[in-house]
């Protein structure tokens, strides 16, 4: 009689316990030990601090929010790109016990208006400008709709400068300790929009405990120590720059390296060059234009080891093109959702070469993840697909004053919904095969695009492509490609079917092919396949009825 196929479950088992501290007491800790070693590096300004610099600005600059009346539990808003006074205020705001607001440096006046008054920001943080945004405009556009918003302080203005440095900053740090006494790790201390790929953002609440402890395993599974430098293009509003980033540096004494404002490709590799940067983050389109830079040879990247490729499904081609050009012998790939604080899942730096380019690894420290049948909520064999859900410290507190909509994504027994279709096998790596809204089904079979992705990857003309389901009267769903191509190359529909005749199912064949220069994307790199679901549809006439191939 044959054993019965193990569950899709794990648990996380770690000797190093979880750190039972706030984010502000942690800085103190780690600056008392690391006292004179680098800590932020702003590439563009030239600014540095030092670990013992870092802990002083950040005390001075919580000890202001008191002096302005902000009280624990308030909302303080941040609207900028990257830049150290964002970093300042992330660990100032923690001390003070006043909760960060993550505003995306790509939102517009309605987007602005509507993140602000659902949080209740009574103070808002803000560049004045950035790239073609004038912050400026669009906050006087809504300022007057928005009741509980006392103050708009504004990067490298007087305002701000009093803000950073208070009077009478000794009766004030005398505040600042006795606020930090009374604050739990508990407590709510970062509000994060999701990124909005499908319906309204909301915003997940994180605790000092959620992302304290997230950023300092993160940081464990890249073997972080004081010696590391991290190169972080990737926005500090999204958790990939805030929690990877920074608190995965600050938990171990490494740098933070700040490449530019916004990413660069070229910025981002001098940087890694200059700084002599250990590790390098990105998503998946990030690796790819910095691969593509015509002088991408002649950047020095041998101080890399290690980084983290995440925020949507990482290429095989590209890892392997990161690893063996960029030095990267042991990044990691992360899976996880705003919602867990993020991270879920990590490949380790040992393992395999297969295993590093074809999953997001094993379960973290202290974090239980299970694979389940969507209809019945029952645990699915290893080997079979399933929604991803994930329990434990890393689970956010819930959505912003939302509980029906928290409800709806935390189950009772406390289990995140993840919305994500992935497969555990016998080792208990998990793949993701994509969001269970993504998946198409073609005349009953199953398709899950992520592996029809990888195989055109393969294809020698591809530069990048992304596969949607579009409507079809015959088979319910048909498949369309999303193809860039390589400079100088072309492919038809006919070319693109010739290529997967006889080496993937003819189920799996796209039947549709449109060639683009980009896709649509939010700022943290997450493809809209939902975007690109609409365009194809009214592209191709569909609307129910079968359409016509196109080149």
């Amino acid at each position: 009689m044959t054993a019965p196929a193990l569950p899709s479950y794990q648990h996380g088992t770690s000797e190093l316990p979880l750190l039972g501290e706030t984010i502000g007491a942690n800085l103190r800790r780690i600056a008392a030990a690391n006292p004179d070693r680098e800590a932020v590096v702003d590439v563009p300004s030239g600014r540095r601090w030092t670990y013992r610099q870092l802990d002083a600005d950040t005390d001075v600059l919580a000890s202001g929010l008191i002096e302005a009346g902000l009280q624990a539990g308030d909302r303080l808003g941040i609207w900028a790109p990257n830049c150290a006074e964002w970093v300042l205020l992330q660990y100032a705001t923690a001390k003070a016990g006043v909760i960060l607001v993550n505003i995306n440096p790509a939102y517009r006046s309605h987007e602005l208006a509507y993140a602000l008054r659902q949080s209740g920001v009574r103070v808002l943080v803000s560049a004045e400008s950035f790239k073609t945004s004038d912050y400026r405009a669009m906050v006087d556009e809504v300022r007057g709709g928005l009741d509980q918003l006392e103050r708009v302080i504004y990067l490298g203005t007087p305002e701000w400068q009093a803000l950073a440095a208070p009077t009478g900053s000794g009766p004030v740090l005398t505040a600042l300790a006795g606020r930090e006494a009374g604050l739990s790790f508990d407590d709510p201390i970062n509000i994060q929009y999701t990124s909005g790929t499908t319906g309204f953002p909301k915003g997940a609440t994180l605790s000092h405990h959620n992302i304290l402890n997230n950023g300092f395993f993160i940081g464990e599974g890249c073997r972080y120590t004081e010696a590391d430098r991290v190169c972080i293009p990737v926005p500090f509003y999204h958790c990939f720059g805030m929690v990877l980033g920074n608190l995965a540096c600050t938990t171990h004494g490494a740098c933070i390296v700040i490449p530019a404002a916004g990413f660069e490709a070229a910025a981002t590799l001098r940087a890694v060059q200059d700084e002599a940067c250990t590790s390098l983050y990105g998503v998946p389109t990030m690796f790819i234009a910095e691969l593509g830079l015509a002088g991408f040879a002649s950047y020095d990247l041998s101080s890399l080891r290690t980084g983290i490729m995440a925020g949507s499904p990482c290429p095989v081609e590209v890892m392997k093109r990161v690893i063996s050009e960029m030095h990267m012998a042991e990044v990691t790939i992360c899976y996880g959702m705003t919602e867990t604080s993020p991270v879920s899942t990590q490949t380790g730096a040992d393992d395999d070469m297969e295993r590093r380019v074809s999953t997001v690894g094993r379960v973290h420290p202290h974090v239980e993840v299970k694979i389940i049948e969507p209809e019945t909520g029952l645990v699915v064999a290893r080997g079979q697909p399933g929604e991803l859900c994930t329990r434990g410290y890393s689970v956010m507190l819930g959505y912003w004053d939302d509980i029906d909509q928290t409800r709806a994504a935390i189950d009772p027994a406390r289990w995140m919904h993840t919305g994500d279709l992935a497969v555990m096998d016998e080792a208990g790596y998990v793949n993701i095969a994509g969001r269970i809204k993504d998946m198409v089904i073609r005349g009953g079979e199953n398709i899950y695009p992520r592996e029809v992705e990888e195989f055109l990857y393969t294809h020698p003309d591809i530069l990048d492509v992304q596969v949607i389901g579009v409507p079809d009267t015959t088979y319910g769903e048909e498949l369309c490609a999303w193809v860039k191509l390589r400079p100088g190359r072309s492919l038809t529909a006919d070319d693109l079917r010739a290529f997967c005749g006889g080496k993937v199912a003819h189920y799996k064949i796209p039947r549709y092919l449109r060639i683009t220069d980009e896709f649509p994307m939010t700022i943290t790199g997450k493809v809209q396949k939902f975007k690109m679901r609409e365009v194809s549809v009214g592209e191709l006439g569909l609307s129910g009825a079968a359409g016509t191939p196109t080149a």
